[in-house]
């Protein structure tokens, strides 16, 4: 483990299954992806922290609260039998431009300062989308786009990838970019 590598997730289409044009509210809306317990489990030895970066605007629209999100959040962890070392949210609505919320970096420096040795420079940002990828840069962080049918990587990706399930068989040449 390096503990100055961190390794930076979005949730929904990375961890779980994103809904189209909906927000994921409680744990019956939730539907892990396959691999992702394994690959987390093989993640821990090669990276600190893991942390989740997730916007949920869905708050911010009052169609959850975020005590709701918490609950979510400690079930999913509890089926992954995995604990994240954080989970950040941004719970603002897009237009209100919140640091916190991706492609701002607020999450990101949250981040440095709850783990003073993280280094962001060699850190990497996994997302399904333009957002986190423009967030992992934002913050000079390495960048995972994960897109299932193959869509065009953006070009602030450093590696376009299936899922986290092969982004851990393909681990050892991952941990090259460092």
């Amino acid at each position: 483990m390096n503990p100055n590598i961190a390794l930076f997730l979005d949730r929904d289409g990375v961890i779980n299954k994103k809904l189209p044009n909906a927000y994921v509210r409680n744990w019956s809306e939730m539907t892990l992806l396959g691999g992702v317990q394994e690959a987390l489990s093989a993640f821990k030895t090669h990276f600190y922290p893991i942390v989740v970066v997730t916007n949920q605007q869905g708050i911010g629209k009052g169609l959850m609260s975020e005590y709701d999100l918490l609950l979510l959040h400690e079930k999913m962890q509890q089926e992954l039998n995995f604990f994240f070392d954080a989970i950040y949210f941004a719970p603002a609505l897009a237009a209100a431009d919140s640091p916190l919320r991706k492609p701002n970096i607020g999450m990101a420096l949250q981040a440095k300062k709850d783990f003073p040795d993280l280094s962001l420079e060699r850190s990497l940002m996994v997302g399904d989308s333009l957002t986190d990828m423009q967030f992992g840069k934002n913050a000079g962080m390495k960048t995972i786009y994960i897109a299932p049918d193959a869509t065009p990587k953006p070009s602030e990706a450093d590696l376009l990838l299936e899922s986290l399930a092969q982004m851990h068989k393909q681990l050892n040449g991952i941990l090259k970019f460092f």
